[in-house]
């Protein structure tokens, strides 16, 4: 650990709550997922606590199973566009699906994002895992692998979108009638094996030249994807000790792609539950599971494998046997659940119930909850983390009481570093592939 290394820290806006019964809570506000207040509020929250950035999920396919927050939410470039307007430093990462969109327009609309933000917009790039997706756009679902080699292509043509102009390219010489140097625009004229984009793009790069890029790969291609091109990376781990493998799998990956492992940000889920004691951290995160019932837990299950109906067989009998159903959807984790199921005799109830609400390490008083994070972020299994905002009402309370701790340690920052997304994470600009100086 090098003495000036900091800890990233991001809020995950779910609007009423990660959890399928987040919403039942007595505290929880119904209409959150599209209450531009509900939202603001909790932007400014996490930028008076000096917050890296803001991250809003996304999906292009619901159900009447679907978690409530993807019921009835704002879409993502939209919603940060408006909280651009009333922060001045966090970050603003939007989940584009690249399976589902044209690289022109996304390029166009970060790109604007990022003008409007002065330089903090963020991408987190995804494929679209549910098949249901391809239903709202009217064309075929690509196979998992496919997928990538699609995004593959996708970010080198927003890549060569965004450097179409150069940064000094726009002269505005009135007394010449000159508003542009020709030479420093530049046409794209991109012919790939799935897109043919000419280009040039009608905005300019910002001053952190691109958008920070996340990732969230957890298959093999997905991993090798993610460590060649994220700037950071977001997961979904409770364990220890399969954050440091992942972590470590990672940063490998990233050196042998020619990149400075340490220039790659890796960045789990946690859902902090406090409390004066373990006691009442224990009974808040307990209340939230006591609100679940056994169709939320099979409803959330069933979303990893393209909304496969588990309802169908016995909730006490040990976790069935489903071959490879949802095999192009979500890879990541599930061959480990089945594995984990088989070894421990998990019912198909405790599976549901353990993928729903697990147990995590990040329950407890303030100074437990630093101590966990600081042991992730020590023993190599997380240079920081995406806090969410609702579970047992935490948020608030993170800011408040575990962030001051986090600081006190010299964890965690004090002030912003930089006016950009970049300059806060330690990531420098991108030179303009175009450039010859």
């Amino acid at each position: 650990m090098t003495t000036n290394r900091q800890l990233r820290l991001g809020l995950g806006l779910t609007g009423v709550g990660a959890n399928q019964a987040a919403w039942r809570r007595p505290q929880a506000n119904l209409r959150a997922s599209v209450d531009i207040d509900h939202y603001i509020r909790q932007a400014q929250k996490a930028e008076s606590g000096k917050f890296d950035l803001l991250f809003v999920a996304d999906g292009l396919f619901i159900n009447e199973k679907s978690l409530p927050h993807f019921l009835n939410r704002f879409e993502p470039l939209t919603i940060l566009s408006a909280l651009a307007a009333v922060t001045k430093h966090t970050g603003l990462v939007a989940t584009i699906s690249t399976s589902y969109s044209e690289p022109y327009t996304i390029a166009r609309q970060l790109a604007s994002l990022d003008q409007i933000s002065k330089g903090r917009a963020g991408w987190n790039v995804v494929t679209s895992p549910l098949e249901g997706s391809a239903l709202n756009y009217g064309k075929a679902h690509p196979e998992h692998d496919d997928r990538y080699h699609i995004a593959e292509e996708y970010l080198q043509v927003v890549k060569g979108l965004w450097d179409s102009w150069e940064d000094d390219a726009f002269v505005g010489d009135k007394e010449k009638g000159v508003f542009f140097d020709p030479a420093k625009l530049h046409t794209l004229n991109h012919q790939g094996k799935y897109f043919s984009v000419r280009g040039p793009l009608n905005i300019s790069r910002s001053r952190q030249g691109h958008p920070v890029i996340f990732q969230a790969g957890t298959s093999p291609i997905g991993r090798k994807f993610a460590s060649t091109h994220a700037d950071c990376i977001f997961t979904n781990l409770v364990s220890i000790e399969r954050a440091r493998d992942y972590y470590q799998d990672l940063k490998k990956r990233a050196s042998e792609a020619g990149r400075d492992p340490h220039s790659l940000a890796i960045l789990p889920s946690i859902q902090p539950v406090l409390g004066k004691t373990q006691e009442e951290a224990d009974a808040k995160f307990q209340a939230i599971g006591d609100l679940l019932s056994p169709e939320d837990t099979l409803n959330y299950l069933g979303r990893f494998y393209d909304h496969f109906d588990f309802s169908q067989f016995p909730l006490d009998e040990p976790f069935p046997d489903i071959g490879d159903i949802g095999k192009n959807a979500f890879q990541g984790g599930k061959e480990q659940l089945k594995k984990e199921a088989k070894e421990k005799g998990w019912t198909l109830r405790q599976v549901a119930l353990n993928m729903t609400h697990p147990r995590h390490p990040f329950i407890g008083t303030p100074e437990k909850v630093a101590d966990e994070i600081q042991k992730w972020f020590e023993t190599g299994a997380a240079d920081g983390f995406i806090v969410g905002e609702s579970e047992g009402g935490a948020f608030d309370e993170f800011v408040d009481l575990v962030v001051p701790i986090l600081q006190e340690r010299g964890l965690f920052r004090t002030e912003y570093e930089s006016e950009t997304f970049r300059g806060n994470l330690g990531i420098p600009v991108p030179r303009n592939q175009y450039e010859t100086n």
